[in-house]
């Protein structure tokens, strides 16, 4: 057997909360203007009590609400699925298990979180969204959640995958959101998740029937997606594995990543790896401080690994990574040293990419390729130390819309030195 699935009835009925588990607590979040800690009547423009409340909660265990439960039965449990035949093509003793989240209805682990916001803000009364995404899967997954609870949406998408990514436009205008281009004001500008932050924040104070959502970084959205990791825990137990050696994600905010891995930080053991672009390498080269979440410094500062809030990354196709900070928790886990961190350039990332969708038959979004290859080169370390390992690594999207970037791979035009 190499595939593992839950009922409907086993989807986690509560959210898994990091926070008390860290070695230290969270620095707090700074207000852009007087650089004091801000408190929920600055985060009341922007978010429903509910996610202000997640976000300082040091509640180990936060409930599912049943509304939001009713949705995500639509696609979870997803599936947890061991890669025999990659392992077979490396030869390796190591056992490698991937939790599949491309089968969401936007093909990405995104609408995990983007139903809980869309619900809370919903129930609050708030009629309007608005947000920016770097690939698009955000986007695209946000639209899908709005749809579910009839709210309208303002998506900014990072103008080089607007033109990358047409169809991730279409689809986000599909489920009945509306699309722009980011930044907004500077049309030859390729953007970054900075610009289209800052488009988004704009668009949004100042309005009573608008609300801002975020698809990563914050603590909030991280704690929604632990419903991987708490899945791919009694998954494994199905399939009589032991809890894994290393657990690997793909980072860019953090969401993924926190997703799948969240939930094994209690387990010392357990090695827990981010994986992120040489090109925009946050974790592995940026410096731990206070820095803007957006280029225009119109967010909190957030504690955090930051390459500097004006950082234009290169315009790889791995848009989802394409960030110039990072989650404060998985910053903070790093840090402390819980959590490794290893960049990797396009070119091997898109080799790893064929070979994964050539054994296993999955193609891969560019961000999950990341995953893909950390587990491999992980699995080619065993090999060579003659070890059994686990390996445990969230193939977060599939790349179904992201087929420009396999055509520029395989003939020839994916540059190497932009990551």
């Amino acid at each position: 057997m190499t595939r593992w699935t839950l009922s409907p009835e086993k989807i986690p009925s509560a959210w898994f909360n990091v926070a008390p588990h860290l070695p230290r607590p969270l620095d707090p979040p700074l207000h852009p203007g007087t650089r004091e800690p801000v408190g929920p009547a600055d985060l009341a423009p922007l978010f429903p009590t509910a996610l202000i409340e997640q976000e300082v909660s040091t509640e180990p265990w936060i409930d599912v609400p049943g509304e939001v439960l009713d949705i995500l039965r639509l696609w979870r449990p997803t599936p947890l699925v061991r890669a025999v035949r990659l392992e077979r093509a490396l030869g390796t003793p190591a056992r490698i298990y991937f939790k599949d989240e491309s089968v969401s209805p936007a093909g990405s682990h995104k609408p995990n979180t983007a139903v809980a916001q869309a619900y809370y803000n919903a129930r609050e009364g708030i009629t309007r969204l608005s947000t920016e995404t770097g690939a698009g899967q955000w986007g695209t997954a946000l639209a899908f959640a709005c749809a579910q609870f009839g709210l309208d949406l303002q998506v900014y998408l990072v103008r080089v995958s607007y033109e990358q990514k047409p169809y991730r436009r279409v689809a986000i205008e599909t489920w009945g959101g509306s699309v722009a281009a980011s930044p907004v004001d500077d049309p030859q500008h390729p953007g970054s998740l900075g610009t289209a932050i800052s488009d988004a924040v704009r668009d949004c104070v100042g309005r009573d029937d608008t609300h801002y959502a975020l698809g990563s970084v914050l603590n909030h959205v991280l704690l929604h997606q632990t419903v991987i990791g708490l899945e791919a825990r009694e998954q494994l137990e199905l399939a009589g594995e032991r809890t894994p050696d290393v657990v690997i994600a793909p980072c860019g905010g953090g969401s993924n990543l926190g997703g799948i891995a969240f939930p094994f930080v209690p387990h010392e053991a357990v090695r827990l790896v981010a994986v992120e672009p040489s090109s925009c390498p946050t974790l592995t080269q940026g410096r731990f401080d206070y820095d803007f979440g957006d280029t225009a410094g119109l967010t909190p500062l957030l504690p955090m690994y930051t390459l500097g809030h004006d950082f234009v990354p290169p315009s790889i196709h791995a848009g989802g990574l394409r960030y110039h900070g990072d989650s404060p928790l998985v910053s903070a886990l790093v840090r402390d040293g819980r959590m490794e961190a290893i960049a990797y350039p396009q070119g091997k990332v898109f080799e790893a990419a064929v070979q994964f969708a050539r054994t296993e038959g999955k193609i891969a979004a560019p961000e999950a390729a990341h995953a893909i290859r950390a587990a491999i080169d992980e699995a080619l370390a065993a090999k060579e130390a003659g070890e059994e390992r686990v390996i445990l690594f969230n193939f977060c999207g599939h790349g179904f819309l992201d087929l420009a970037a396999y055509d520029d791979h395989l003939h020839g035009r994916l540059p190497d030195e932009q990551g």
